[in-house]
């Protein structure tokens, strides 16, 4: 059976991939590390969020991993229902295929 981790990832890799998005995060990515950076106080900031993020994250994913087998069925559904409206999408905006500076 597949997974809703597998679920997720095939909807949301497919939205990662469009160049608007990934061009998206790349810049922020860049801002938010020179702001690392060139901030000592920020940077301290960031890390302590940071590692907040990651231990809310595994904690959250170990409760609901009872929860996400019961419904996996309907994860599978949605995921093909988001594959599908975003075939839509990317057929009637070409501009998603664009990086942002286009």
């Amino acid at each position: 059976p597949m997974s809703m981790l597998h679920v997720q990832e095939n909807v949301l890799q497919r939205v990662l991939q469009l160049p608007v998005v990934s061009s998206t995060c790349e810049t922020l990515q860049r801002k938010y590390s020179s702001t690392k950076e060139s901030h000592p106080l920020m940077a301290s900031v960031c890390e302590v969020y940071e590692r907040g993020v990651q231990g809310a994250g595994a904690l959250a994913m170990w409760g609901m991993e009872p929860v996400v087998r019961r419904l996996e069925p309907q994860f599978a559904v949605a995921n093909n229902l988001a594959c599908r409206g975003l075939d839509h999408l990317e057929e009637k905006i070409p501009a998603l295929q664009y990086p942002v500076d286009k």
